[in-house]
């Protein structure tokens, strides 16, 4: 395995794609943790915001591999409910439910609220962990708020649920390059990049 190659926390390919388009343009390649060889054991998850998690995620990986690794911590965050689900976005209707029984909560919480109190943001936390120590830390938002029933078949998560702003249609109904562009983790990777940048002057 050659110094340029960063572990990824995550094993989705499609966040490995995203993450690696920003950086190859410094010479760093991507590999999922699973090609690395490292234990599939989970990690905890015990933070209380998106920056501990992700922190914790890649600190962990990097522990065991003394290589840079890099992992992303993300949710949505709705205005009406103080902020939740946010870090428990993933498992907010319960440890064993799935996207759809999320968003089934969601909108059963929301029953009967207007839409200028249904204000809602994604966020997404990129850290990338050198073994010396090193951090950098990218948070990505998207703002817009949740509608009143599902619409559209792209995306995962609260997708089919959340409108951005400026736009009267679901990250569901958007098409994948679109969604992409602007998403939380699109500006996440934006200022990842810039970082990147910064390191190497």
């Amino acid at each position: 395995m050659e110094n340029n190659t960063i572990i990824a926390a995550t094993r989705n390919a499609h966040k490995i794609i995203e993450i690696e388009a920003i950086t190859k343009k410094f010479g760093m390649n991507i590999i999922s943790r699973d090609e690395a060889g490292i234990p599939k054991d989970e990690i905890e998850e015990d933070g209380t915001t998106f920056e501990e998690n992700s922190y914790k995620k890649a600190y962990e990986i990097m522990k065991i591999c003394n290589r840079i690794t890099i992992a992303d911590d993300s949710g949505i965050s709705v205005d009406y409910l103080g902020g939740a689900p946010g870090i428990y976005s993933a498992r907010y209707a319960g440890e064993e439910c799935d996207d759809a029984a999320n968003r089934v909560k969601m909108l059963k919480e929301l029953e009967g609220v207007p839409v200028e109190k249904r204000g809602a943001k994604y966020v997404c936390v990129i850290t990338m962990v050198f073994p010396d120590g090193e951090t950098l830390v990218a948070r990505g938002e998207c703002r817009g708020h949740i509608g009143f029933e599902e619409i559209g078949t792209n995306g995962f998560g609260y997708d089919s649920i959340f409108i951005p702003e400026g736009f009267d249609k679901t990250f569901a109904e958007f098409e994948p390059e679109a969604k992409n562009k602007m998403s939380h983790r699109a500006e996440a990777l934006i200022k990842l990049e810039q970082l990147l940048r910064e390191r190497e002057k």
